[in-house]
């Protein structure tokens, strides 16, 4: 998943083979195909994600969880609407709506 801010600039966050979760400055990139394991659509999401609720809302503050072995698990980002959680679950990216 990117965000992306008022300013253009990118935030890639998505998890790691070993179950971290990676957050760096990235562009989006083309939709691929991987065979067997089906077809990436790269696209804007509207309102089909939690960070949907805090669109042009400014960002107060951002709080990580960090595991021993894994390193960072979470990342919660701070909105005056509310909050977003950000964790890898099992390999998958979870967003909920705090």
């Amino acid at each position: 998943m990117w965000l992306i801010d008022d300013r253009g600039a990118t935030v890639h966050v998505t998890t790691g083979s070993d179950g971290c979760l990676i957050v760096e400055e990235s562009e989006p990139h083309a939709d691929y195909d991987m065979g067997d394991w089906g077809h990436v659509t790269v696209g804007a999401i509207g309102n089909e994600t939690p960070f949907a609720a805090h669109i042009g809302e400014s960002l107060l503050g951002v709080r990580e969880e960090h595991e021993p072995i894994t390193g960072r698990v979470a990342l919660e980002l701070s909105f005056p609407g509310g909050r977003v959680r950000c964790e890898s679950w099992a390999g998958d990216l979870r967003l909920i709506l705090m």
